[in-house]
């Protein structure tokens, strides 16, 4: 079973909307700054998991840094895994600075099917991530419901690219020592994060962290697969392509080109993920 575990759809008004949704959310804005940005529908990403062979995707909107836009996106993930059952998984928007009505936004999404938040952008949505105080009501929420909760993720070297910001390995790490308890997917392979597993104290702290792929091949070689499975093992990564920005093709191809074996691969696309959400092995 192939699950793409990083996937973003919006409704299908976005677009047209570009100016309008540049000026009221930090998000969008740093996320799009193209005038003619590329977006997909639902439909858009079934039609490609069917060309590709890929079983179900995991949506989400973004990291809204306004409640009504998360809203109106989560929405649409809702009608979407409706539409769509045997396909798709969702992800809920929230963003910690709106306090209850963060928890009040997740319990809504909890009771539509959504299964996790995702992502996080703290450099864009306004909150510190090392700020324990005021992310232990949305990561209680998230333990409460069962929920892993993924957060966007930067290199701190290397080549500049939209959405790159401030949450580097260092704020990811001292994240995940705050909620120890808490499942967390590092998209992007967490900035680098694996790398620091070298450190001897480190494996343990990521004992309930997961890296996905999502645009890995913008951001490192296809090596990176075989180098992360070394480090922190094949059972801790996770397919995402972060689509529409990465097609599944070309990222499924790294996987089957690295050099693991057969089950390590098998639990990279699609294993790994589907134990993270207790679902039947197939």
């Amino acid at each position: 079973m192939i699950i793409d575990a990083h996937c973003h759809i919006m409704p299908d008004s976005f677009p047209k909307r570009h100016a309008e949704l540049s000026a009221i959310d930090a998000t969008y804005a740093s996320l799009f700054p193209n005038p003619n940005p590329k977006m997909a529908t639902a439909e858009d990403l079934v039609q490609a998991m069917q060309e590709t062979d890929v079983d179900r995707s995991v949506v989400m909107g973004m990291g809204w840094a306004k409640l009504k836009l998360a809203q109106e996106t989560n929405d649409y993930i809702n009608e979407s895994i409706i539409k769509f059952p045997n396909q798709l998984t969702g992800f809920c928007s929230v963003n910690p600075t709106w306090g209850v009505e963060a928890l009040t936004e997740m319990w809504r999404c909890a009771e539509a099917g959504l299964l996790g938040v995702g992502e996080l952008h703290p450099d864009t949505q306004g909150f510190d991530l090392i700020d324990r105080l005021a992310l232990e009501p949305l990561m209680g929420a998230a333990r409460e419901l069962g929920w892993p909760v993924m957060v966007h993720a930067s290199e701190p070297v290397g080549h500049m690219y939209p959405g790159k910001g401030h949450t580097t390995p260092d704020k990811v790490y001292r994240f995940i020592q705050n909620f120890p308890d808490n499942v967390i997917i590092c998209a992007h392979w967490g900035g680098g994060l694996p790398f620091y597993a070298l450190m001897p104290e480190v494996p343990e702290v990521l004992k309930n962290v997961y890296f996905d792929s999502a645009a890995s091949p913008f951001l490192y070689r296809p090596e990176v697969f075989a180098e992360v499975a070394g480090l922190v093992g094949a059972n801790k990564i996770i397919f995402g392509t972060d689509y529409p920005l990465i097609g599944h093709r070309r990222l499924l191809q790294q996987v089957q080109d690295a050099d693991l074996d057969v089950s390590a691969k098998n639990a990279i696309l699609g294993g790994n993920f589907a134990g993270l959400l207790r679902w039947p092995a197939k």
